[in-house]
């Protein structure tokens, strides 16, 4: 207790209730300085903050200085006020100062940590609003340096409880290295893999990928310290380790969106007894129409299917849903015991699913229907109804 303050209650004769009245006293006035303090803060300073703020061109400091940050910011003056005038008005060997200096530093370390916490979440969201870091995976990131405060937090807390030096805990806990390691493994490979798929671009939130380990095939919504999170296309959600990412195979459909289209690559087993010459009345047919541009008649023998896939080229380049940009190609494949497949492979003019879906129904019903136009047929394994009428 202040002396001073001591004998001056003693002349009003108030000795014998000194030592209370100057505690209540004392008390009164650090908690009207401290009140005084918030309001001015919560009235005044904030208020100020934001409107500069928002009077500024700039896009920065709306998000780092925003009412989270402010306000966790103003919680710090009434403990550093409190560490400040306990002392004035207190004896430095008194017991229940020291232990209510312990408490108000354990609580203001509490408040420090809640604040880097808000700014670090007010930087991913800054980081998310730029055209050149929000399609990277930094959630991750954060959640680390967030774990690595709150970490550090408990440190100086557990120092503070103890009266030992930080380096002391952290000695201790390099001890215990290993076990430390066992517990947070996954939130180390998760950190580390992050990093890897951030620097290499292998994955952003919005990517379509397959991994057919994990049954995974859609869009992610979600990259954090320990999961990805998928949402397939039959709006299942998926969740996958960072690390499997790294240390496993996964297909990444980025580029086919980049490119902007998606591709089509299909086949039709013909029946090969129905390739045969054209004759002269399929060929003057075919020149009238001009499906014969283009190709070399030489001795006048031309192949029905070569006309055909100088038709469905020609068919497949004035398609306005095809992508004329990328391959353009009608290919022969291995024949086989089913037919010869003839392969379409071209692609869309777009990406999205559906209008995909429809214009490759509306390709190969276009070829199934103008394929007896040049005499071939599909290859069709017969049925009942083939039979039917005939003696066996």
């Amino acid at each position: 207790m202040n002396p001073m303050i001591l004998s001056r209650l003693d002349m009003w004769g108030l000795s014998l209730h000194s030592e209370w009245i100057y505690w209540l006293m004392a008390a009164a006035a650090i908690a009207l300085v401290v009140y005084a303090a918030n309001v001015a803060c919560r009235r005044i300073v904030i208020p100020v903050i934001k409107k500069l703020t928002t009077t500024t061109k700039a896009e920065w400091d709306n998000v780092v200085f925003n009412g989270t940050v402010l306000t966790d910011l103003s919680r710090l003056v009434s403990p550093i006020l409190i560490a400040g005038l306990m002392p004035l008005f207190f004896a430095r060997e008194n017991a229940a100062l020291e232990f209510l200096l312990k408490v108000n530093s354990i609580y203001l370390i509490a408040l420090i940590a809640k604040l880097l916490c808000s700014f670090l979440s007010a930087l991913y969201e800054l980081s998310n609003r730029r055209d050149s870091m929000k399609n990277h995976p930094l959630k991750g990131v954060y959640q680390m340096l967030k774990i690595v405060v709150i970490c550090l937090a408990l440190i100086v807390t557990v120092s503070i409880l103890i009266d030992k030096n930080p380096s002391y805990i952290l000695t201790a806990l390099g001890a215990s290295a290993a076990v430390l390691m066992l517990v947070f493994k996954d939130m180390i490979l998760g950190l580390v893999a992050g990093v890897q798929l951030s620097a290499n671009d292998m994955l952003r939130p919005g990517d379509w990928i397959t991994m057919k380990k994990y049954d995974a095939d859609g869009d992610v919504i979600e990259v954090t310290l320990t999961t990805v999170k998928v949402q397939n296309w039959d709006k299942t959600i998926t969740t996958i380790p960072p690390y499997a990412l790294v240390s496993d195979s996964f297909q990444n459909w980025r580029g086919m969106r980049d490119c902007g289209g998606r591709r089509v690559k299909r086949s039709i087993y013909l029946d090969m007894r129905s390739i045969t010459f054209c004759t002269e009345e399929q060929m003057a047919e075919f020149a009238e129409r001009g499906w014969l541009d283009g190709i070399e008649r030489g001795d006048d023998f031309v192949v029905n299917l070569h006309v055909f896939r100088n038709y469905l080229d020609h068919y497949l380049r004035h398609h306005p849903r095809v992508n004329q940009n990328l391959i353009i190609m009608i290919r022969q494949l291995q024949p086989t015991a089913q037919g010869l497949p003839l392969e379409l492979y071209f692609f869309s003019a777009g990406t999205d699913w559906v209008p995909y879906e429809h214009l490759q129904s509306e390709v190969f019903e276009h070829v199934f229907a103008v394929l007896p136009t040049f005499g071939l047929r599909v290859f069709q394994a017969p049925m009942g109804i083939d039979f039917a009428g005939s003696e066996l």
